[in-house]
């Protein structure tokens, strides 16, 4: 089977597939000869909202392609339940997300996943299972296109603890969210993030 990749960037939504994606009401399709990822990404900031469509017989290739043209974080981060199958969610940058950070040099990303779940809300992670999916993300920073891969796993915690958002890393609030409170959630939050809740038929 060919593989799929999507990339996030702001809210837009590039998908690199041997097929058109159902489920996409609407989406632009690009051309993938002579397609130049930074002339894309320069263009797309009147854009807001849009889905963007590269179709090869080889996604791989033109991942790999798009990939070798920019820097590579990896962070790692976690969908965490309390023993009242309720999820933990932050709020940082107005807006709500799932606890993630960059993983350290010579550090286990599954590892780096439950520390930065532990320092973001001040929990203890009981169990971390198994890798639900990896999304990426492309910012810039310091006039360097970067292209931020996270990997997301399933975690629990014992009880229902209370939570510590971090401060310093610009969380405002750590709050535990029953799953039909999710999609409240949702309406203020990161396409890629809808994604990893998705995966778990969370939404």
């Amino acid at each position: 089977m060919a593989q799929k990749y999507r990339i996030y960037i702001n809210d837009n939504t590039l998908f690199i597939t041997h097929e058109i994606p159902a489920q996409i009401d609407k989406i632009q399709q690009i051309e993938v000869e002579g397609f130049d990822f930074e002339s894309f990404y320069k263009n797309l900031k009147s854009s807001k909202k849009k889905n963007y469509l590269l179709l090869t017989k080889n996604p791989a290739a033109v991942f790999k392609k798009i990939k070798g043209d920019l820097t590579l974080i990896k962070a790692a981060g976690g969908l965490v339940a309390n023993a009242k199958g309720q999820f933990l969610f932050i709020f940082r940058n107005k807006k709500w997300d799932l606890p993630k950070g960059k993983v350290d040099k010579g550090e286990k990303v599954k590892d780096a996943a439950v520390r930065e779940v532990e320092e973001e809300c001040g929990v203890k992670v009981d169990k971390r299972n198994d890798r639900i999916c990896k999304t990426y993300h492309v910012y810039e920073m310091g006039g360097e296109l970067i292209l931020k891969r996270t990997s997301w796993y399933q975690m629990t915690v014992k009880g229902s603890p209370k939570l510590i958002p971090q401060l310093e890393e610009g969380i405002t609030e750590a709050v535990w969210v029953a799953p039909q409170e999710i999609k409240a959630k949702i309406k203020n939050t990161y396409a890629l993030i809808t994604d990893v809740l998705k995966s778990e038929k969370l939404v």
